[in-house]
């Protein structure tokens, strides 16, 4: 190492002991030879100590101190976000099933309604009277039927004993048989009549909230499907309904994720989790049930439906959300903070700092993105060291002094 000497300094220092050294002279000429010597000694050791301390120190490098983390392996959790629209498990249109008048309504609108409660009742008055009618027309029936029975049991004889002719037997068991056949119709009659007469009570199909009435008191209701008189809604458990694009049911497929299966060997299974309107995250997680075998050509979305708890009713059929599902868990992934990282033309890259402290731009392929990190599919080991502070100035093969994890060196 070339070092630079102060030559005016020197210069001076020089002259200042030589003006010393000959007045020093001229005082001791008088003095011994040996004394002389020993005096010239301690000059000369004087004017070396003088030089020693003027001569320059040499200037220690310095390198760009740069904050460096090492590589952290984590579970990362993948989620995708979609527009999810909240439906009721149940959800059950009421209507007649016979005609008549709207009498009674036994429910209050909006209230919670238990299943086999009594909902409307439709004026019952004509279907009494069907099942009046069939049970008169059962018993005179019934009765030709023993008679048939009776002249039937009266004939065999005779006709054994040759006393009636085979045609007086032959419609003797004609005329019963028959009379079987009113009974067994006359039977029919009264159960359909009956059936009849119950639908005049409408009663709740399941338990849950009741809507407001469609039909008013005294309105003339009727079967086929005509007459909606209610709805009645089961909220307890609610679907949310939401649509992925084909190009994540390729992904999901790469990650061997089948949505709508449950899969026994993996310790984890797709969920969604909701916000609700106030932006808050609703406590409860839905599990994926189902999804769509085929594409929707109009949209290219595919279907996907996941089941929620919902035991205090916050959630309303018919509500949007938003949706975050779990797509997949990463295990071990290598992780980087999103603050490490350099994107330009040619791709992402980091600085990866060696062990003599010397950093290397080592280009990397990215994966997903997580809050503040980003994992990383090649490029990175788990055993290195990432420059995360300090980088933007660096350049490959630089030396640095690296604090927050790797002794800086001495030279």
């Amino acid at each position: 190492m070339q070092i630079n000497i102060p030559t005016e300094r020197l210069a001076n220092a020089g002259s200042q002991v030589k003006n010393k050294i000959t007045t020093g002279i001229n005082r001791l000429q008088g003095f011994p030879k040996w004394s002389i010597y020993a005096i010239a000694g301690v000059v000369i050791l004087l004017l070396g100590l003088i030089v020693f301390l003027c001569w320059p120190k040499p200037v220690a490098p310095t390198y760009p101190t740069v904050e460096a983390q090492p590589v952290v392996l984590e579970d990362v959790e993948v989620y995708g976000e979609y527009t999810g629209k909240i439906r009721a498990k149940q959800y059950v249109e009421v209507r007649a099933r016979v005609e008549g008048y709207l009498e009674r309504m036994h429910f209050a609108e909006g209230g919670y309604v238990n299943k086999n409660d009594i909902l409307f009742t439709i004026d019952p008055k004509l279907y009494k009277a069907s099942v009046e009618k069939a049970k008169a027309q059962l018993n005179k029936n019934q009765a030709l039927a023993l008679k048939a029975e009776r002249n039937l049991a009266r004939i065999q004889p005779l006709y054994e004993q040759n006393a009636a002719s085979k045609l007086d037997l032959d419609n003797a068991i004609a005329a019963y048989e028959s009379a079987k056949a009113e009974v067994t119709m006359s039977e029919a009659d009264l159960v359909q009549a009956e059936i009849a007469l119950s639908y005049t009570t409408v009663r709740s199909p399941i338990s849950g909230f009741i809507s407001e009435s469609s039909a008013d008191i005294g309105t003339l209701v009727g079967p086929g499907g005509k007459s909606l008189l209610a709805t009645v809604v089961n909220s307890d458990t609610v679907q949310v309904n939401f649509s992925m694009t084909g190009l994540d049911y390729l992904r999901s497929k790469e990650r061997n994720v089948n949505l709508g299966q449950k899969i026994e060997e993996r310790n984890w299974n797709p969920y969604i989790t909701i916000t609700l309107a106030d932006n808050t995250e609703y406590p409860f997680i839905g599990i994926v049930d189902f999804a769509d075998p085929q594409v929707d050509p109009n949209t290219g979305t595919f279907s996907v439906r996941a089941q929620m708890p919902n035991p205090d009713h916050i959630l309303l059929p018919g509500q949007l959300t938003r949706v975050r599902l779990l797509l997949d868990v990463r295990e071990d992934a290598v992780v980087v903070p999103t603050k490490a990282l350099v994107i330009e033309k040619g791709g992402a890259y980091v600085f990866v700092a060696r062990q003599d402290s010397v950093v290397e731009k080592r280009f990397i392929e990215l994966g997903p993105e997580i809050p503040n990190k980003v994992v990383v599919e090649r490029g990175l080991g788990a055993d290195e060291m990432i420059i995360v502070e300090g980088f933007h100035k660096l350049s490959h093969g630089m030396k640095v002094s690296i604090v927050n994890g790797v002794v800086e060196d001495e030279e």
